[in-house]
């Protein structure tokens, strides 16, 4: 199954991504989590519930721009995490650069550090924001 972009979102995958981007949030708040595994971990909850928490660990090293400051740990999360859900390499792929675009036109860059520049604080909100674009892109199939 191909995830279309001109697909509409159904009522349930609307509710999905309001759901996620507050656990997402709410993770990072929290500090159990930074950005990446945030996101990761949201999704796998709330879309591969029978994967363990444990994956969680496989993306530690990707907060905060992979501690270069480079890409952004929300997005490498959301791409892990997409991973983790779809199969299909074509898929994923399509809804990485689906994912990369929106980021990017949100936030004008992907780059760690000039987001924490440019939108100082914004982190926990893009973590949310982040994981909340996944569920609604993984809920219009």
């Amino acid at each position: 199954m191909f995830w279309s972009k001109k697909a509409k979102p159904t009522l349930e995958g609307l509710a999905m991504a309001g759901k996620c981007q507050i656990e997402a949030e709410s993770l990072y708040r929290s500090g159990k989590y930074h950005c990446a595994e945030s996101v990761l971990e949201t999704v796998r909850k709330n879309f591969a519930p029978e994967v363990p928490e444990s994956v969680v660990g496989t993306v530690s090293g990707f907060g905060f721009g992979s501690n270069s400051g480079c890409i952004c740990g929300a997005v490498s999360g959301g791409t892990a995490a997409i991973g983790l859900v779809v199969k299909d390499k074509k898929e994923v792929n399509h809804l990485t650069k689906e994912l990369h675009a929106w980021f990017s036109e949100k936030y004008g860059v992907t780059c760690c550090k000039v987001i924490r520049k440019t939108h100082k604080g914004a982190c926990p909100v893009l973590t949310g924001e982040v994981a909340g674009k996944i569920a609604e892109m993984l809920g219009r199939k």
